[in-house]
């Protein structure tokens, strides 16, 4: 599966919930027509009409947080008629308390106007900001898929790009003189500052798994990576971040060198056993070493041709139904082991879609790593 680079692809629908829904003609009728009736019913069974028709003054307001433009100065010119008229009708005891109502409703209803405009033009600045991240992280990753001696990997990358928060998941299948590396990572937080450690990291992995003869130098090349960019993100007054990552080294031999820091195990799906890979407890975070006096530790796990591995970011894991209930995606990896390795991106996509109802909150990354023949 290819990254899309569709701005209104597979995930638009969870991009338009990140902010409100705009308001349709027909909702901003009957707020006008219904709110206008209420209390005209209301006045006239209380004797007090004059007195409530001054409240429609607040509806402008209420439209101009979700409606257009359009829609605002419509309110507002129904409000202003409306209060002018309840005031012609039964008028108040001086001229001079009619004119202040009319001019209060009058700049009361300018103000919505503009506030409309503001939102309009702000929502316009985030949707380009996003737009424009979204883009060069799709530039910056490559498209699936990819290939190696070793492996052949399909997968998908999806942003959720909620306001200006587009995610920092990054992945990398790389042929190197010392087999196939990989690597799928999770930046702390979102934005372009998150963005911006992807990408130095990213770039830092690229470098090292082709220079790096051991898995251990590539990590401790990460590792810096991360605190150089801190150093550089704390002068600038941002906050330090760090990375999980998974890092694996595919040799021709079947067994396979794998250092979690911090990261979600990957699965493998096989005829006789499928499951989350027991690489033991994780390591701690990319940027985070010196908490910790031990060094990483390599762990190894068997995996020969023709089985397939699944990595994954928690944007897959984290999913959430209606409920709040987690993705079961520990149940959910034995029914995929018998699809061919490139339906397997688009079924967990599509899954992950039905089981949310739409409402993904954070980016995914997947790679499905297919174990080449000899």
């Amino acid at each position: 599966m290819r990254i899309s680079n569709d701005p209104d692809g597979p995930n638009a629908g969870t991009r338009r919930r990140g902010r409100a829904t705009p308001l349709t003609w027909l909702v901003v009728a009957v707020w006008l027509v219904g709110i206008t009736t209420v209390l005209a019913v209301v006045g006239i069974a209380l004797s007090r009409e004059t007195g409530l028709a001054p409240f429609l003054v607040f509806l402008p307001t209420l439209i101009a947080g979700r409606g257009t433009v359009r829609q605002t100065v419509v309110a507002s010119v129904w409000a202003t008629l409306v209060i002018a008229g309840s005031l012609v009708r039964s008028p108040l005891d001086t001229p001079a308390a009619n004119v202040s109502v009319i001019a209060f409703a009058v700049a009361l209803n300018g103000l919505s106007v503009v506030q409309a405009i503001r939102r309009v033009r702000q929502e316009g600045e985030i949707s380009r900001l996003r737009s424009a991240a979204a883009a060069l992280q799709r530039q910056i990753l490559r498209p699936f898929p990819l290939v190696t001696d070793e492996l052949l990997v399909h997968g998908l990358y999806e942003p959720v790009e909620e306001d200006s928060l587009v995610g920092g998941d990054i992945y990398e299948v790389l042929p190197t003189p010392y087999g196939s590396r990989i690597f799928i990572a999770d930046v702390q937080g979102k934005g372009l500052p998150a963005i911006s450690a992807a990408f130095a990291v990213l770039s830092s992995f690229r470098e090292a798994a082709l220079a790096e003869p051991t898995l251990p130098a590539v990590v401790d090349a990460l590792e810096n990576s991360v605190l150089r960019h801190n150093s550089f993100a704390f002068q600038t007054g941002e906050e330090p971040r760090f990375v999980t990552a998974l890092i694996l080294g595919v040799g021709p031999e079947t067994r396979v060198q794998a250092i979690n820091c911090g990261h979600i195990p990957p699965y493998l799906l096989e005829e006789e056993r499928t499951g989350q890979v027991p690489l033991g407890e994780g390591a701690l975070p990319l940027g985070l070493a010196s908490l910790s006096p031990e060094p990483r530790a390599v762990k190894g796990f068997d995996f020969p041709p023709g089985s397939t591995l699944l990595l994954c970011t928690d944007g897959v894991t984290e999913a959430r139904d209606p409920s709040g209930a987690f993705y079961p995606l520990d149940e959910r990896v034995a029914s995929w082991r018998h699809l061919p390795p490139d339906e397997i991106a688009p079924t967990v996509h599509h899954e992950l879609q039905e089981y949310a109802r739409g409402g993904l909150a954070d980016d995914k990354a997947l790679l499905v790593v297919r174990r080449r023949s000899a």
